[in-house]
C-alpha cells in the first residue's frame, strides 16, 4: 500500500504498474504517452472503469417504466508505467524527464500550461 497518493501500484492489463495519472482524456494520453516513452519508460494505458451508479431510491412497481439513468461518463483512461521506482512528482520536480527537443520537462509543461518547456526559469521563480 502506498504511503501517499504519489506512488500508487495497480495491475493494468495483467502487468503491475505505477499509476502516472487516472481519468485521462484521450488528448492527455496523446500528450503523455510519447513523452514518457521518449524517456525510456514502458507505458500501459487502459480504459478507466465507468463510475458506479447508485440504485434508484424508490423501487419501481411492475408495469412502470424504469427511471432514465444518468448520461454516460466520458471515455477516460488510466496510465501506468512498469518501472516500480517511478514517481511523477520526483521525476518532474527533480528534472529527470526530457522533451524530444532536449529541454527539461517543467511542471507547467507537464500540466500542458505551456506548449514549449522553458527550463531556463526555475519553477520556484515563476
Amino acid at each position: 500500500m502506498a504511503i501517499n497518493s504519489n506512488h500508487i501500484l495497480e495491475e493494468l492489463d495483467g502487468v503491475r504498474c505505477i499509476v502516472v495519472e487516472k481519468n485521462l482524456t484521450p488528448e492527455r494520453v496523446a500528450f503523455l504517452k510519447p513523452l514518457l516513452e521518449y524517456n525510456t519508460l514502458k507505458v500501459i494505458v487502459v480504459a478507466s472503469p465507468p463510475p458506479k451508479v447508485a440504485a434508484p431510491a424508490t423501487p419501481v412497481a411492475e408495469g412502470e417504466a424504469a427511471p432514465a439513468l444518468v448520461a454516460p461518463a466520458p471515455e477516460t483512461y488510466t496510465m501506468g508505467v512498469t518501472n516500480m521506482l517511478f514517481n511523477t512528482v520526483n521525476a518532474v520536480y527533480g528534472r529527470l524527464l526530457r522533451t524530444p527537443d532536449g529541454h527539461v520537462v517543467t511542471p507547467a509543461y507537464w500540466h500542458q500550461q505551456e506548449a514549449v518547456s522553458h527550463d531556463e526559469i526555475p519553477y520556484y521563480e515563476r
